[in-house]
Parts: structure tokens; C-alpha cells; sequence
């Protein structure tokens, strides 16, 4: 059976100027967008050594991890170094609206966008060196 390998784009309709939102997306979590429009972001530039692991799964109906947003679902961004990105973001005066927390698999953050979608920050846990004896 054929199946899936990983995600291949993550496409976002804008509730309002598609333009404007683009332009915060770039500003603010530094994607930058090739020639064509899109930003092309490739797992094995991070340096986290999990080969770029994406993390798939679905929320029980009844979950408050995507709150306060409405909408029904939420992205993760893989970030490199998540107390830089939030001492740059509150400077730009995004607030916070859960961490920074830490946990076995990294470090993560919660933000809004600026049409109400909620964003996961997340810096992966480096992986250590594998040694061969």
C-alpha cells in the first residue's frame, strides 16, 4: 500500500490581505519566500540531528491545545533558537501566550498570528553525537 512520507506544504487561506499577512509571517518568524511566493523550508539545514522529524496527529474535539484560536488546527514551527525568537517578538510587541516551557523533546512557545491562528514554536532538544566504538 502506498502511503505517506511527510508533509509537503503547509497552506494557509488568509481571513483578510492575504499580502499583509505574508509580510508578518516574514517579519516576524523570518520565512523567507523564494521567487515564486512560497517559502521553502528544508529539515536537514536545522540542526537539531532528528533528521528533521514532523510530528503528525489529530486532537480529540473537546482539546483546549488550539485555544484561544478557533480555528481547527494549529502549525509547529521548528525554530533554531527560541529564546532569540522570543526576545524578538515580545520587542516587536507579540505577546506570549503560553511559555517558554521545557520538555524531554525541546523547548516550545505559543503565539498569535495576527488573524487569530495560534503558532508552536518549537527548538528540538539537540540530539546527542552518535559514537561508534
Amino acid at each position: 500500500m502506498a502511503k505517506v512520507t511527510g508533509i509537503g506544504g503547509v497552506f494557509i487561506k488568509a481571513k483578510g490581505d492575504a499580502k499583509a499577512l505574508t509580510e508578518w509571517y516574514q517579519t516576524h518568524l523570518g520565512l523567507v519566500l523564494e521567487d515564486f511566493g512560497a517559502a521553502v523550508l528544508k529539515w536537514p539545514a536545522d540542526k537539531a540531528g532528528d533528521g528533521g522529524a514532523t510530528v503528525w496527529v489529530i486532537a480529540d474535539k473537546e482539546s483546549q491545545w488550539f485555544q484561544p484560536s478557533e480555528d481547527a488546527f494549529m502549525i509547529n514551527y521548528r525554530v533554531d533558537d527560541l529564546d532569540e525568537m522570543i526576545a524578538d517578538l515580545t520587542a516587536k510587541g507579540i505577546a506570549l501566550q503560553q511559555g517558554p516551557e521545557t520538555h524531554e523533546n525541546g523547548k516550545f512557545a505559543w503565539i498569535m498570528d495576527p488573524e487569530g491562528r495560534k503558532i508552536e514554536l518549537w527548538q528540538p532538544m539537540l540530539m546527542p553525537e552518535k559514537t561508534t566504538e
